[in-house]
């Protein structure tokens, strides 16, 4: 069994023309900080994939802090607009071919995050708080999961 965290940027700035360079507030960076020590604790991540937008390299920066990771890839098809098969496909191919890392990270946006994990747990469809993350137990095997549970910061 594998374990994919899918996980919602922590709280940007308001919307602007070009919605890729939102960055985190300060109360989204202590969000993804908060985080980040929950996964250290439950759940150390060994993988990740992280969307180019800035809001979620920055989330992915500040849980990642006090973790080493031996797989970090910025990713392309995890923005907010992206296809959510075509990124699960491609998850599921770098699991299979990295298969000692047994615990991935996807930081990405709403909607996405959302139909991710609808792709991995068909009709799961989890409306995430920013710096929310999606626990799933993954089975290589046979391609099926579980959502474990969703877990919110607290500030």
């Amino acid at each position: 069994m594998k374990t994919i965290l899918i996980m919602r940027h922590g709280e940007a700035g308001p919307m602007q023309a070009n919605d890729a360079a939102r960055a985190l507030t300060s109360r989204g960076h202590t969000q993804a900080v908060e985080m980040g020590q929950w996964l250290a604790q439950h759940y150390p991540p060994q993988a990740v994939l992280v969307s180019p937008y800035i809001r979620a390299q920055q989330t992915a920066q500040a849980v990642l802090q006090n973790s080493s990771v031996s797989f970090e890839q910025t990713c392309q098809d995890i923005v907010p607009s992206g296809n959510a098969a075509v990124a699960i496909d491609y998850l599921e191919t770098l699991i299979s071919m990295h298969d000692t890392l047994d615990t991935w990270l996807v930081v990405a946006h709403m909607p996405i995050v959302s139909y991710l994990v609808d792709q991995l747990v068909p009709g799961e469809m989890p409306i995430f708080a920013t710096a929310s993350v999606a626990v799933i137990q993954y089975d290589p095997e046979t391609l099926k999961s579980d959502l474990v549970k969703l877990v919110n910061p607290t500030s």
